[in-house]
Parts: C-alpha cells; sequence; structure tokens
C-alpha cells in the first residue's frame, strides 16, 4: 500500500515525526511572534504645580534628549491649583487615581500634596525647597520614601547680601511672602537675619488680590525689599515690581521672573535647567530604580541678573563688582 506521508514504511515513523514537530513548531511559533509585535508600555507621568496651565516646556525637553516621544514612549497627566493652593491635595489625589508611573511636582506644597496622597508612586521634584526640614526626604544624600529630585538653596540672607552689595544704602528689609506656602521659611529667613544682625521685616502676603495693603504694612523706614519665590507671589510679579518702583524700594528675588517684571535684582538657581534635569531622575525610576535611593541634588549654577532700567530709574550707580551675572 503507498504511503501518504513517507516513501515507505520503513521511512513512515520519521516522516510524522517530522510532519509533527514542524506542525508543533508553527504553532508555538505564532504566539512568539504575536508577543513580539505587542507594543511596548506608554508610561504615565502625572505633573502637578500651584501655578496657573502651562505646557512642561523644559522637562519634556529633558525627556526628548533622552530620547523619549510624547505619545508613543509617555503621556502627561497635568493638574494646576491656579493660585489656589487649598486645591494641591485634592488635585494630588485625583492624580493618584489615575495610576501613573512616576509623578513630577513643581514647588514645596505641590511635593508636600503628592507626598501625603500616596506613599507608592514615586515623587519627583524639579524645584522644591527644604525638603529636609519639611520632612518630605530624611536626607538629601539618601531620601528613603517615594521623594526625590532637586533642591532649591537661596534664601532671603543671600538676597539681603546682594541688595547690600548692589545698594549699600539699604538698611532696614521688608520680606514678603506667602504664609501658605512658606511651610516654616518664613521662621528661617527671620532666624537667620537675626544671626546676621539684620533689620527684617517679615509681610505676609495674606490677600493675593490686595497687594497694597502688604506694602503698607512696612516699617516707617523701609529702604529695601526681599521677595520669596512663592507661587502666588510670581502671578503677582507686576503689581508687586511696580508698586515697588513707586515706592522706590529697590528689590531683590529668588525668581527670574520679577526681574522681567521691572524687579531690581534676581539671584537663584537656574530652574529651566533643573526642570530639564529631573527628566534624568524620571528615567531613572521608569527604568526600576528606587526614588529613596537616588540622592537629592543641589545645583552649583546660580544667575544673577540685574534690571538696568530700574536702577536708573531709581537712581542707582550699580557697582561693577556687582555684573558677574548679566543685565537687562
Amino acid at each position: 500500500m503507498t504511503d501518504p506521508i513517507g516513501t515507505g514504511s520503513r521511512r513512515h515513523p520519521l516522516g510524522r515525526r517530522r510532519f509533527m514537530t514542524a506542525l508543533a513548531g508553527g504553532l508555538l511559533a505564532a504566539p512568539l511572534a504575536a508577543e513580539g509585535q505587542q507594543a511596548k508600555k506608554v508610561y504615565r507621568i502625572g505633573y502637578l504645580s500651584a501655578g496657573l496651565p502651562a505646557p512642561a516646556t523644559n522637562f519634556l525637553q529633558g525627556l526628548r534628549d533622552l530620547g523619549y516621544v510624547e505619545g508613543r514612549d509617555f503621556v502627561m497627566e497635568y493638574r494646576f491649583a491656579e493660585g489656589h493652593q487649598d486645591r494641591l491635595p485634592e488635585l494630588a489625589a485625583d492624580l493618584v487615581r489615575a495610576h501613573l508611573d512616576v509623578i513630577v511636582t513643581i514647588g514645596t506644597p505641590a511635593t508636600l500634596a503628592a507626598k501625603q496622597a500616596t506613599a507608592t508612586i514615586p515623587i519627583v521634584s524639579p524645584v522644591a525647597g527644604y525638603l529636609v526640614e519639611n520632612g518630605i526626604v530624611k536626607t538629601l544624600a539618601r531620601p528613603g520614601g517615594n521623594v526625590t529630585g532637586l533642591t532649591t538653596q537661596v534664601g532671603g540672607l543671600k538676597l539681603y547680601q546682594l541688595l547690600n552689595e548692589a545698594v549699600p544704602k539699604v538698611s532696614r528689609v521688608a520680606y514678603l511672602y506667602d504664609p501658605a506656602s512658606s511651610v516654616g521659611g518664613a521662621e528661617r529667613a527671620l532666624a537667620q537675619a537675626q544671626a546676621a544682625n539684620v533689620d527684617l521685616q517679615m509681610v505676609a502676603l495674606r490677600d493675593p488680590n490686595d497687594i497694597a495693603q502688604s506694602f503698607a504694612e512696612f516699617r516707617r523706614g523701609t529702604n529695601g525689599l526681599l521677595l520669596d519665590r512663592a507661587t502666588i507671589l510670581l502671578l503677582k510679579r507686576d503689581q508687586i515690581c511696580k508698586l515697588a518702583l513707586q515706592h522706590r524700594l529697590p528689590t531683590a528675588a529668588a525668581g527670574r521672573s520679577f526681574v522681567e517684571a521691572g524687579c531690581l535684582i534676581y539671584y537663584g538657581e537656574n530652574l529651566a535647567a533643573m526642570q530639564r534635569r529631573a527628566a534624568v531622575y524620571v528615567d531613572k525610576i521608569l527604568k526600576g530604580a528606587k526614588p529613596g535611593d537616588l540622592p537629592v541634588e543641589q545645583p552649583t549654577k546660580f544667575e544673577l541678573v540685574i534690571n538696568l532700567k530700574t536702577a536708573k530709574a531709581l537712581g542707582l550707580a550699580i557697582p561693577r563688582r556687582c555684573w558677574h551675572g548679566r543685565t537687562r
């Protein structure tokens, strides 16, 4: 009888085994090929800020520099408190419910809100201040927990020193800050000023819609103004800088946008570079690193910008030794 598979009765078993092996191999290869063609995971990154809605331009550029493509490799979930910091806990909780891989927080209040909302989702903050003092991390070298990133360092005393160098007649200074976001910053600034024998008055911006009221609280003889980097002050920078000029107060701030709005001096970290650097932390975490094992970085580069137009309006001749930064 003719063998339909082999060429004879002796080769029939071998031919059948070859057929069955090929069949089985084909069945196994099909799911493996399908698995290899499956799209890789698209990461979900949260972004929490107390400020106004705006694209995370510098952070996104940092991710692009590392080869990430938005939409292909990751998607963003943005939440902005728009100056209403009391909304941050609710917004942070909303991000937690979105099942994210990591949350990026802008500023100390946003970082605190995110940390209180989750102890498991990694949190990276590009610009928060006083992380150890606020209990956000254990130490800068070994953060522990689920928070890491970069921290700001410029405080009120350094701003005073620069203002006094540029305008030696400054002796009685007001420090305008937001009590809702300073998280102990006012007490630290006052203690530092007292230790350095600086006559500093802490003035809280309690009503963002009445900047003039805060200025009315300045003591008689105040001849200098320092500005905290709080979000609400940044949002009101145009009014603040305008009033400072009207009162002929030379002003130093830790936020660059203040000097762009007409204040005299900006000194601080390069915040754009810090946000780009935060992308490196996110990349490491997405690849399996634990945030608690990633040391918090302190910037080593700082910017000094002097608004010469404002200096002229105040009748000030800024000493050339102060021009080691940039001028406008």
